[in-house]
């Protein structure tokens, strides 16, 4: 970390995937620097700014006026808030009001938001014109470590999430941290579900970091600079092993995720933030975890008593319809030709897809929650 040419103490980490490279830039004050970070990479002059009605507001405005500078001429096209958004109607909206705005294929997208704009904006970008190029400026914790880097963009359908969508790698990633600053406690703790999700499956020495950090560390600029850039390279390098999600080794990034979605759904996308949903389903997968991977009493202890650390839920409320849940697990992409792929730690650090993990499990560990 250093100087850069244009600006100060910008960490930069590259995402290498299959024959897709592109630059992840993290630090403070990159919004205002946006335009002349894109120029370097883009020499078109037209381009779309899709973000919701939450986050235009606070950013809009400054990363209009950082594109005008560098010479790009930017439409600012903004959707309702949440997942509710993420629909195939909403993506085809957008598209039509920037074909009405004269955009085209020599223009690109800039998705300013949390996961569902980047999700959406991605799509669209990967649609429009039949693909044009996607700058990604996530303005949540849980976007910057995850959906930000790996390229699968989509939209939801009355199924269920994510069932239609394409893969379509970013140009470029702008993570500023001052973003940050604006999210409330609930938000930002979100994204501690996924990065404690990382360090489960992938890196033990970041989850005894995480099990010292302080009340004030999450906040601190240079403690979550290496934090984001840590998660990212993890991630990367998981989905550089299994890009299109073929091979199985991508599918160790779904730790949690069969039962959170389905928690999410059974919620209609109300009760829990994303973070919340995979927080209690990595509860469960350690349930199942410990009867089908041997992972040890203390373990599963220590991995719930981090995700309370961050203010994050470990149990359902008595009066949610865990049925619902069990209802919602057979949308779920993971479930191919009827056979479960789940996703199982024996130890913090480590996982693997256990091919002997049957619905009665499930349904036990949503049950215990």
């Amino acid at each position: 970390m250093g100087p850069d040419k244009i600006g100060e103490r910008v960490s930069s980490t590259a995402v290498s995937l299959g024959k897709h490279r592109y630059r992840v830039l993290i630090g403070k004050g990159l919004l205002k620097q946006l335009g002349a970070r894109v120029r370097q990479h883009l020499h078109r002059k037209t381009c779309a700014i899709i973000s919701d009605k939450r986050v235009a507001p606070l950013f809009a405005k400054h990363v209009k006026e950082s594109l005008a500078s560098a010479g790009f001429r930017p439409t600012l096209i903004t959707i309702p808030a949440g997942e509710k958004s993420k629909m195939l109607q909403q993506a085809s909206a957008i598209c039509d009001q920037m074909i009405a705005a004269g955009l085209d294929r020599q223009s690109f997208v800039i998705g300013l938001g949390g996961g569902v704009i980047g999700d959406i904006s991605g799509f669209v970008a990967a649609i429009y014109h039949r693909g044009i190029p996607h700058v990604q400026v996530p303005t949540t914790l849980l976007a910057m470590v995850d959906s930000s880097i790996g390229g699968k963009t989509a939209v939801n359908t009355g199924a269920g999430k994510n069932l239609i969508g394409a893969v379509h790698h970013p140009l470029l990633v702008i993570d500023d941290l001052d973003v940050l600053k604006t999210l409330p406690r609930r938000e930002f703790n979100q994204g501690f579900a996924e990065i404690i999700k990382h360090a489960v499956i992938a890196d033990d020495k970041m989850f005894r970091t995480l099990q010292s950090w302080g009340a004030r560390s999450p906040r601190r600029p240079l403690a979550l600079q290496s934090l984001i850039k840590r998660n990212i390279e993890i991630k990367s390098r998981i989905v550089a092993k299994d890009e299109r999600d073929r091979t199985g080794e991508r599918a160790l990034l779904n730790f949690g995720h069969t039962v959170g979605h389905a928690i999410e759904r059974a919620g209609d996308y109300r009760k829990f933030l994303h973070g919340e949903a995979l927080s209690l389903g990595i509860v469960a997968a350690c349930a199942i975890s410990k009867r089908r991977a041997g992972l040890a009493p203390d373990q599963r202890d220590a991995i719930v008593d981090l995700l309370r650390q961050f203010e994050l839920p470990t149990t359902l409320p008595k009066n949610f319809p865990r049925e619902k849940v069990f209802d919602a697990l057979k949308f779920d992409k993971k479930f191919e030709g009827g056979k479960v792929r789940f996703v199982v730690t024996p130890r913090v650090g480590a996982a693997h897809l256990a091919n002997d993990v049957t619905l009665d499990d499930i349904r036990e560990a949503v049950k215990d929650l």
